[in-house]
């Protein structure tokens, strides 16, 4: 069901963030194995913009949360960093993003002429801009190829898989040993996605139990406990 998958998900969330902040404490194994986070909740975002009753509304919700993020980092910011403690995190600006994309995309495809012609050219235009958002260069082509192949399974696991594999192309670098050149590549993890197909194929489209509380723990839960994390590690510095 969507809310074990997202608990799942957070957990893993809440770890890569507890390693972020307190290095010395948490193992490095934890960064890799998170990159199936943001993949699982793009993936339920794509789901949500087929099935919602509302997409404008849907996209506005996380605008909403976008730019709250966004004011709290910087508020957060303004006062951490004296002591080196920065909050850069903001999904919700990705999956906003991914999700005004994909409106474009759907309004070019129930167009014609001109009016297409320019919506297409404002996808391609913002596309690149689209990667330089918190995950970008692996959760916006995730997005891309989950929406455009939403009605065959097989040839969205065949697209991410290759998707994977260009990121792992363009990520490696030989450092001259194996583990130096495996420790940059548990860095530099984003092809590590894959992690999340798995989950994909165990979600059934039940939401399970739908509420006020489960709809908005996530949008809640995500940016509370990286500012939480965040003023501990200033306390703590």
């Amino acid at each position: 069901m969507t809310n074990h998958i997202k608990l799942i998900a957070m957990f893993v969330m809440l770890l890569d963030h507890l390693r972020n902040y307190f290095p010395e404490i948490f193992p490095g194994w934890i960064h890799p194995l998170s990159r199936l986070v943001a993949p699982i909740f793009a993936y339920l975002m794509v789901e949500g913009f087929f099935y919602t009753r509302n997409r404008l509304k849907y996209n506005l919700r996380l605008w909403g949360w976008a730019i709250f993020m966004l004011i709290g980092n910087f508020v957060l910011n303004s006062i951490l960093n004296i002591k080196n403690v920065y909050v850069i995190n903001n999904i919700f600006m990705t999956l906003a993003l991914g999700m005004t994309l994909l409106n474009i995309i759907e309004l070019a495809r129930n167009n014609k002429g001109i009016k297409r012609i320019g919506l297409i050219a404002i996808s391609i235009i913002l596309f690149p801009l689209l990667i330089f958002t918190e995950g970008g260069s692996a959760v916006i082509p995730f997005i891309l190829i989950t929406y455009f192949f939403k009605d065959n399974m097989k040839k969205t696991i065949i697209g991410y898989i290759v998707l994977s594999l260009i990121l792992f192309k363009m990520s490696f670098v030989w450092y001259g040993d194996i583990k130096s050149t495996i420790d940059m590549l548990m860095f530099n993890s984003d092809f590590l996605f894959v992690l999340a197909i798995p989950f994909i194929l165990a979600y059934n489209g039940e939401r399970g139990i739908n509420n006020k509380f489960t709809k908005y723990l996530f949008y809640i839960f995500y940016p509370m406990h990286i500012w939480i994390l965040a003023i501990c590690r200033f306390i703590l510095n």
